[in-house]
């Protein structure tokens, strides 16, 4: 039997993961960060989380098997300590605040409020961090602050991206270190989802249904990475989540209304 949810939930879970696909289909920037807020529209902030998870893992899997002979292992080393401290927290939060959606849901504005001014400022950011060679207290704290992010919104990248750039290592080396990291990451989240009871029924049952809309998403793409640059893609998604990130915050699913 088919979850019985709301016309806007379906069509909030479908343009999430086909968004989902088509960042892992090249493009930069972490678009896919938007998948979950735009989720929690809809959905309470851990059935977003919670439906986005099992699918993250099924694309780690697909792009392992092009990087995993390519990736860093000390920055690993390095930042998987701290994920681990990351994760405990992030479990803590969503156990602590599981009852105060409204806290979750501005919670989880804030950090793509923050991603976005991040996307912003980067250049400028990377400027003045390439010129300080991290050290394994940087990747700890880098590590801490990826799994806190990414076990909230799925929204890990930021920091680790932050902790690798400075080392100026081969694209294929850096992607690959990337893909390892939150694969591993991503396995590491399932225990305390599932201790949190985060995983229910209809979470399952629209995994399955989505599942065929990430390697659409995905296949879209790699078709629009050929008609489109990064730049004016990622502007259009940046302005989509601010969006959603505002309504988050505020409580006011404006476009919605109309159902």
């Amino acid at each position: 039997m088919l979850p019985e949810y709301p016309i806007q939930v379906w069509l909030c879970a479908v343009a999430a993961v086909v968004i989902m696909g088509v960042a892992k289909a090249g493009f930069g920037g972490g678009i896919g960060l938007i998948a979950t807020p735009l989720l929690a529209l809809v959905l309470p902030v851990s059935d977003a989380a919670a439906l986005m998870l099992p699918l993250l893992i099924a694309c780690d899997g697909f792009a392992l098997n092009h990087y995993i002979k390519s990736f860093d292992s000390r920055s690993i080393k390095r930042l998987l300590p701290g994920a681990l401290v990351g994760i405990s927290v992030g479990t803590f939060f969503f156990k602590f605040f599981g009852n105060h959606e409204q806290i979750l849901r501005v919670g989880l504005g804030g950090l793509a409020l923050l991603f976005v001014a991040y996307q912003i400022g980067r250049n400028s950011l990377h400027t003045v961090i390439n010129k300080y060679q991290p050290r394994t207290a940087e990747g700890v704290l880098m590590g801490v602050l990826s799994g806190f992010t990414s076990t909230i919104a799925h929204a890990g990248a930021p920091p680790v991206i932050i902790y690798l750039l400075p080392q100026n290592l081969p694209r294929a080396q850096f992607v690959g270190t990337t893909v390892v990291f939150f694969a591993l990451l991503n396995l590491i989240k399932l225990p305390p989802y599932w201790a949190l009871g985060l995983f229910h029924s209809d979470i399952f049952k629209m995994t399955v249904l989505l599942s065929p809309l990430a390697y659409i998403g995905v296949r879209l793409g790699v078709f629009l990475n050929k008609q489109f640059s990064d730049l004016w893609f990622n502007r259009v998604v940046y302005g989509l989540l601010v969006l959603t990130a505002l309504q988050l915050i505020t409580n006011k699913l404006f476009f919605f209304d109309l159902f």
